[in-house]
């Protein structure tokens, strides 16, 4: 065994970071030698089209072959023997690199919108051989390796070239589609880290396995695109909040499959006339009980429904339906299980060094490091892959109020100012703008949803204003007060008439989700119904009523699974939504309200299209406190569009109620909370009512208890 240099040692020991330098074919001293390692192997020859060239020595027995090789080939193969058996090898060493000079330069300067063509893994051809370019991002890394099924998950086998800002890559011949992979990192100081999962991995292995896994996007069904207009601010959007895993189970109480799901979902929240769903975070996810929301991998749709091919199934199935699908997506945090973000070259890396800046208190996550170009380059690419690759009609940010504060439930002297001195996280800030920014540049028709729990100013209008640029924003503040409002005993409630006034002072502040989200039924807070006062009935009549409140308030709407049909027990997202509750008609009645408010919102324009403008809305009567009534008239564009909503939280029927309305004529009672139909007791005014005066019409009319009813004027 001849004395090897201390480069050869590098690669059998798994810790050189250009490997192209020693292993391939090389001209040295005017002559070519090809360097091969291939642990395991007994013999290696270089082979050409013609046969067998050169038979290389071995130099070392843990697998290095080198040797001379004519000079005429231009490209070559290696022909491996393990014992008995001979295998024909491309060599990995011998191909071009795989990111060009223009991709380094993007991914320098962090403005690389399409990383995910680049990173990751992709199947390519090069120089008419077919395999996989991998590429990732680890610029502290003494070097890196690629594991997988393809080669026993040996961490010396296929180390990866440093190019650039420390973007690590490799063309592996011979690697296919559902290949599992990781990447084996050395870190600066020559510590092996356990096995990363690829970052841009574009599939992964179900949990507990944790590997990545090859995919071939160019395989993926085309996703039929959404109508257009189905964001648009003048448009009804209302939205059904969804977990996959908890909607429906089978038989066995396992997940329903994407294909299964395209099956049923789509019919069911087109049935109910909902405009969108929106799905909690798909993003592969190592712990079921973070309902999504502490992803590890932010490209790769979660295998625990199927395939990503499966998942675009999906979509196209509620576009072929015309309902939006808005994506939950979270780039505020990440957990820090091994295999994922977490120190990933050895180094905080994607998250802040200062647990001051780098950890959530609250739920043991990494915070992103908004003020790293690659970061940012990584999240906003992220945003625009799930708009393109899989049709998404717009994203709904999580946790943003946790993004713009510095001070985020942390103790005083427990974070760092920026450099004024203030609690704001300028550069959280700069990548949220950025971010709608590219999104609203790429996809025009989408939109974007901030969750932003304070009242940070302007989360929903322009850029150039000031503003964070969303589409629209969560009323937060909506959900508390009216849902404390309709909590309380209705003999209270004349005490706190304010908490309903409240919200319509600011309701045009923002473009407003109304949200009744899953937030609001786990923890032991109750389900909705549940939290209603009363007996069956008053409870039942109160949901109804708040629904009906909700859909005739300005603002879209958002209602969570299994309170469009009055879930009385809180969510388990281990469990199945209690379908059986549909045997009961109380429960029934709720779902044929939300279906026919549903309905009335999508067809009345009235009600939906001036949901963002303070024309569309005027009170009629707002202080009534010791009937708990309410009553306003919602606007659409044309002049006769006009709709009144009236609210009765009493439990007691008021006769011969005088209301203002805007046109004399007959009123149509267009919906009522308190019909038969519903569960009701079918009090209400039998479908018309003719006003009364001249110049300032009003109609005197029966408020149900309990109720809400809408009534438009009939057409002249």
């Amino acid at each position: 065994m001849k004395n090897l240099s201390d480069e050869a040692y590098a690669i059998l020991e798994g810790r050189h970071s250009d490997p192209f330098h020693y292993l391939g074919r090389h001209q040295e001293h005017g002559r070519d030698v090809v360097r091969a390692f291939i642990p395991g192997a007994t013999d290696v020859s270089v082979v050409d089209n013609v046969g067998l060239l050169v038979q290389l020595p071995r130099i070392h027995d843990d697998g290095l072959f080198a040797g001379l090789v004519p000079q005429c080939i231009d490209s070559y193969r290696l022909q491996a023997r393990f014992g008995e058996a001979t295998f024909d090898l491309q060599d990995p060493y011998r191909f071009p690199p795989v990111l060009s000079d223009l991709d380094l330069y993007l991914l320098g300067e962090g403005t690389h919108r399409r990383l995910f063509d680049k990173l990751g893994a992709h199947p390519l051809t090069i120089d008419g051989v077919e395999g996989v370019g991998f590429a990732l991002w680890a610029p502290n890394a003494r070097a890196v390796a690629l594991v997988g099924d393809f080669n026993g998950w040996d961490r010396r086998r296929h180390l990866m070239r440093v190019r650039g800002n420390g973007y690590w890559e490799l063309f592996l011949p011979g690697v296919n589609a559902g290949d599992r992979y990781k990447f084996a990192i050395t870190t600066a100081s020559g510590q092996s880290l356990p096995l990363k999962a690829d970052p841009l991995a574009f599939a992964a292995e179900m949990r507990p396995s944790t590997a990545s896994i090859v995919l071939d996007q160019r395989a993926l069904p085309r996703v039929t695109k959404a109508l257009p207009t189905i964001n648009a601010l003048n448009a009804p959007m209302s939205i059904y909040e969804v977990h996959l895993g908890s909607w429906r189970r089978d038989d066995g109480n396992g997940f329903l499959n994407y294909y299964d799901l395209a099956r049923q979902l789509p019919a069911y929240v087109k049935e109910l006339g909902f405009t969108h769903v929106e799905l909690m975070p798909i993003s592969e996810h190592p712990f079921d009980g973070s309902w999504g929301y502490q992803p590890t991998g932010m490209f790769a749709p979660t295998s625990r429904f199927g395939s990503p091919a499966d998942f675009a199934h999906l979509i196209d199935a509620f576009h072929r339906e015309n309902i939006g699908v808005i994506l939950d997506w979270v780039p505020g945090h990440f957990p820090d299980d091994p295999h994922g973000l977490g120190r990933f070259d050895g180094t905080a890396l994607y998250e802040h060094a200062h647990p001051s800046q780098g950890r959530h208190l609250d739920w043991g996550t990494l915070i992103y490091n908004y003020g790293r170009t690659e970061v940012v380059n990584f999240l906003t690419a992220n945003a625009l892959f799930w708009l393109e690759r899989y049709g998404i009609d717009g994203l709904r940010v999580d946790a943003v109020a946790s993004m713009l504060y510095l001070d985020y439930s942390r103790p005083e002297g427990g974070w760092i100012p920026n450099k004024y001195g203030g609690r704001e996280n300028l550069e959280a800030i700069e990548f949220l703008r950025g971010f709608n920014r590219e999104t609203f540049s790429a996809f025009a028709n989408s939109t974007t949803i901030a969750e932003e729990s304070t009242a940070w100013p302007q989360v929903s209008r322009p850029i150039e204003f000031g503003g964070l640029g969303f589409g629209y924003k969560w009323n937060m503040g909506w959900i508390h007060d009216t849902l404390n409002y309709v909590s309380k005993d209705p003999i209270h409630r004349k005490h706190h008439h304010g908490q309903i006034l409240f919200g319509l002072h600011y309701a045009f502040s923002e473009n407003f989700v109304l949200p009744l989200s899953h937030d609001e039924v786990v923890h032991g807070k109750r389900s909705i119904l549940g939290r209603m006062p009363g007996d069956s009935w008053q409870r039942f009549a109160n949901l109804r009523a708040y629904y009906g409140f909700m859909f005739g308030h300005p603002g879209k709407k958002l209602l969570f699974m299994g309170a469009e049909f009055g879930q009385e027990r809180e969510w388990n997202h281990d469990q199945s939504l209690d379908w059986h509750l549909l045997d009961q008609a109380p429960h029934r009645g709720v779902q044929k309200l939300t279906g026919d408010l549903n309905a009335l919102y999508r067809t009345l324009p009235a009600l939906h299209e001036l949901d963002t403008d303070p024309s569309g809305f005027e009170w009629l009567i707002s202080d009534d406190s010791d009937h708990s009534v309410f009553a306003w008239l919602r606007k659409g564009t044309d002049g006769r569009d006009r709709c009144v909503v009236i609210a009765n939280f009493t439990p007691t029927v008021l006769e011969n109620y005088r209301v203002r309305v805007p046109f004399k004529g007959i009123w149509k009672e267009v919906l009522n909370t308190d019909s038969a139909h519903y569960g009701g007791s079918n009090v209400g005014n039998s479908g018309v009512v003719q006003t009364q005066g001249e110049l300032l019409p009003e109609l005197e009319l029966v408020l149900p208890p309990l109720a809400v009813i809408f009534l438009v004027p009939e057409s002249p």
